[in-house]
């Protein structure tokens, strides 16, 4: 499951260089005709990466989500789930070395 999740994000990566180096390009060329300032150029180019970790965002919060749905539906004990198993221990430890507790 990991390694599925891993390729899908490498490919998403791969998609948005991919696509920003095309973006780029054609930025320059449009510089180049003057039908852009290079000021015009650069807001462009931040608004698009702007926009691209927006969409970032959204979507690692969607697959935070769904690691969590998938890790109910197998039963996975969560951080909370060990951590209050690890306290009930501590106390019947604390009760094994002083029974008068």
């Amino acid at each position: 499951m990991a390694d599925f999740i891993r390729n899908g994000f490498l490919l998403g990566l791969g998609a948005a260089l991919a696509g920003k180096e095309k973006l780029q390009q054609k930025l320059n060329e449009l510089v180049e005709k003057n039908e852009l300032s290079k000021d015009q150029a650069r807001q462009l180019m931040d608004s698009f990466i702007e926009k691209g970790q927006n969409q970032t965002d959204v979507w690692d919060e969607e697959r935070r989500e769904q690691m969590k749905k998938l890790g109910e539906e197998l039963s996975l004990a969560t951080k909370d789930d060990i951590a209050a198993l690890k306290e009930r221990i501590s106390v019947l430890e604390r009760k094994l070395k002083d029974p008068q507790e």
